[in-house]
């Protein structure tokens, strides 16, 4: 248990980087394959919770959400835990947490980051509570990558968003961890944080912590 504990701490430290500065990369640990109840109950418990302890996520299980949302479960396939229509991979994932807001790299499994700045308060928008979370996954859609911005690659993007939703819910619900899918946002100040162009659209995002 002590050793654990030890190991625990000095990841938190590695990732936070020298003298307390946000790491430009953050390695993610190997998913843990074996955790989470059956798919069944995962289901029977999945449930919106708007209330977070005040505590960071541990590196495994920041580790394991990133994966089960859009991770790489067949890499020579470059194949993803979440389906797109039509296999065009346009989903991406940042990570906004307090000390910055990162881009999940799902093939290299790493954090890379975009900003120092804490761009949670733009996640949140008009809803306060959204902000308390420690991680908040801002799903984007790369209209380049969607075959174009038209009507029909808006709606199987915005499919496609939330099939990743899903995925993350179902992770939490499983795996014991509180969050709730959201549209709200400061849309326009979220993106400029996020450094996103035109052709990147914002569709959803979840706030992820313990439960208080």
């Amino acid at each position: 248990m002590k050793k654990s504990l030890i190991l625990m701490l000095l990841g938190i430290c590695a990732a936070c980087g020298a003298h307390g500065q946000p790491a430009e990369v953050i390695k993610l640990n190997p998913p843990n394959l074996q955790r989470g109840e059956v798919t069944m109950q995962a289901f029977e418990q999945r449930r919106s919770t708007r209330e977070f302890a005040d505590r960071k996520l541990a590196p495994q299980d920041l580790s394991d959400l990133m994966w089960a949302a859009n991770g790489m479960n067949r890499p020579d396939e470059s194949k993803h835990t979440s389906p797109t229509a039509r296999n065009r991979q346009q989903i991406m994932l940042y990570v906004v947490m307090a000390e910055g807001a990162y881009f999940y790299d799902s093939k290299a499994h790493e954090l890379h980051l975009v900003t120092t700045d804490d761009l949670r308060s733009y996640v949140a928008g008009p809803q306060a509570f959204a902000a308390t979370a420690p991680v908040s996954i801002v799903i984007v859609a790369d209209m380049e990558k969607a075959g174009g911005n038209d009507e029909r690659a808006r709606i199987w993007s915005g499919m496609d968003a939330g099939i990743v939703s899903q995925s993350i819910s179902l992770f939490c619900s499983g795996c014991g961890f509180a969050t709730v899918p959201r549209a709200l946002m400061d849309h326009e100040n979220l993106h400029k944080g996020l450094k996103l162009g035109e052709h990147h659209i914002i569709y959803l995002n979840h706030p992820v912590g313990y439960f208080k």
